[in-house]
């Protein structure tokens, strides 16, 4: 500092083997000023302004204008501040029940004792070897280590900040992670979920290009359903498929939003899953019903009934990052409900409503299509056979009772629930466009045979009951 006074400046860089940092002097009758001491790899430098910090800044602290004044209150006049930044400290918790961040500890004095500022410290740090929960503390260099959090509040977006009302040691504490659930083959299950879902986002996308660029006057009542479905199907795939990179960048916002909209696309694939077995059962079991606006109802409730639910849910904040630890350690992280309860309760039971609704349609229109086809002439036990399995098949896809596989998901089932509920449910899009497929050819082979029909859902609806050509459709 003497030397600093005799060639009249104000800044000094300090480098030792395992610290790095400054020296501000502010003299006499000059004005005060914020200043902010931005590190880079190798050393320190402040400047005046943050919009005057160099991009290479890792970490940087912010000295308020309020702790400046203190200082010189107890430097005649001069207002002082050394700033080091000391590495390698990671020894200093033997109970390994936290981790320093980075391994850094930074030590922060002015020559005064500088407590209860209005105007905090801040300090900004980058989260290089982020690991579980951070959280900004500080030691008072005396006795024992001992950590507190007391007189610093955490700030966590893209980097983390520490704002504090005090002059100490200051680290960022890094508390092992809080795992929800350890799930056996998580690698494995992820991976083939990436691709399942990559390969059915594909065919949705294909299937809805053809209704809405190609198709879209010859769709009936049982399209526009199906269509509604996929779009729902889009959501949940594109959802998922980004949730676990949301995750990881820490943004809390980012986070509730995505898990926001992963769990309404979700709810709104249940609810079109009831709406095309409640479709079929009005159309192939009442016939002949009419309903006023009936589209525009059904299409209002398949997209407004999950609103209220994940508002009501995101209002109380349940939305967050979930932690999920493989057997092999690793560490996943998704943005999800964390509240076991709102999981079974709105999640499993609303699906199990569904499920029990669309599983006494499925019996239902099995029994009604068999009692027709008692009455008809085969063409074959081969032919027969296939249809029967198509038919089968596509009515698990329409109503979503391959979903129901995650009710199995228990004890000895546990491990090969998972990979069957995976490979269906991953699936799906592209089984749901193949069938999309097949049922447009043969309708359209219908119409031309018909084509004085006036109401082709009528026409699907008979065909279904009546026809061996269109029995599964």
């Amino acid at each position: 500092m003497e030397a600093m006074e005799k060639s009249n400046k104000s800044n000094a860089a300090i480098v030792m083997e395992d610290a790095v940092g400054l020296l501000h002097v502010q003299a006499k009758n000059t004005e005060t000023k914020e200043i902010n001491i931005c590190y880079s790899s190798n050393h320190a430098m402040a400047v005046e302004s943050q919009s005057d910090m160099n991009t290479n800044c890792s970490r940087s602290i912010k000295i308020s204008k309020e702790a400046f004044h203190k200082s010189r209150l107890e430097n005649n006049g001069t207002a002082f501040v050394g700033v080091l930044l000391f590495r390698n400290m990671i020894n200093m918790n033997e109970t390994k029940n936290y981790t320093v961040l980075n391994n850094e500890v930074y030590g922060i004095t002015m020559r005064a004792k500088i407590y209860n500022l209005t105007e905090n410290i801040d300090m900004f740090f980058t989260h290089n070897d982020k690991v579980g929960k951070a959280s900004c503390s500080s030691w008072d260099g005396k006795g024992e280590l001992k950590w507190t959090t007391s007189g610093c509040e955490t700030e966590i977006n893209n980097t983390i900040k520490c704002s504090c009302s005090h002059l100490t040691f200051f680290a960022v504490l890094m508390s092992p992670p809080d795992v929800n659930s350890t799930v056996p083959d998580l690698e494995t299950l992820t991976f083939i979920t990436s691709i399942g879902c990559g390969i059915s986002m594909f065919f949705l996308a294909v299937a809805l290009f053809m209704h809405f660029l190609l198709r879209k006057a010859k769709s009936n009542q049982a399209t526009k359903i199906l269509m509604n479905m996929f779009v729902a199907l889009s959501l949940l795939n594109v959802s998922f498929l980004s949730n676990e990179s949301v995750a990881n960048t820490g943004d809390n916002a980012a986070c509730v939003f995505i898990a926001l909209l992963l769990h309404y696309s979700m709810l709104a694939s249940f609810t079109w899953f009831f709406i095309q077995a409640l479709h079929m059962y009005l159309w192939l079991i009442r016939q002949n019903v009419s309903i006023t606006n009936y589209m525009r109802k059904i299409t209002v409730l398949g997209w407004a009934f999950p609103v209220p639910i994940v508002i009501a849910i995101a209002s109380v904040g349940e939305y967050t990052t979930v932690i999920l630890k493989a057997t092999s350690g690793k560490i996943s992280r998704m943005c999800w409900i964390t509240n076991s309860y709102i999981h079974y309760i709105v999640n499993i039971g609303y699906y199990a409503l569904v499920f029990v609704f669309t599983t006494g349609i499925f019996i239902t229109i099995l029994t009604k299509i068999v009692q027709a086809r008692n009455i008809k002439a085969t063409d074959g036990k081969r032919k027969t056979f296939r249809k029967q399995l198509m038919m089968v098949l596509s009515l698990f896809l329409l109503f979503g009772l391959t979903w129901s596989v995650a009710f199995f998901s228990y004890g000895p089932m546990l491990i090969p629930s998972y990979y069957i509920f995976t490979v269906l449910n991953s699936l799906q899009g592209f089984f749901l466009f193949l069938y999309y497929y097949h049922i447009h050819n043969d309708v359209a082979g219908s119409f031309s045979d018909d084509p004085d029909s006036t109401d082709s859902t009528t026409t699907i609806a008979q065909s279904s009951i009546n026809a061996e050509e269109n029995i599964y459709h």
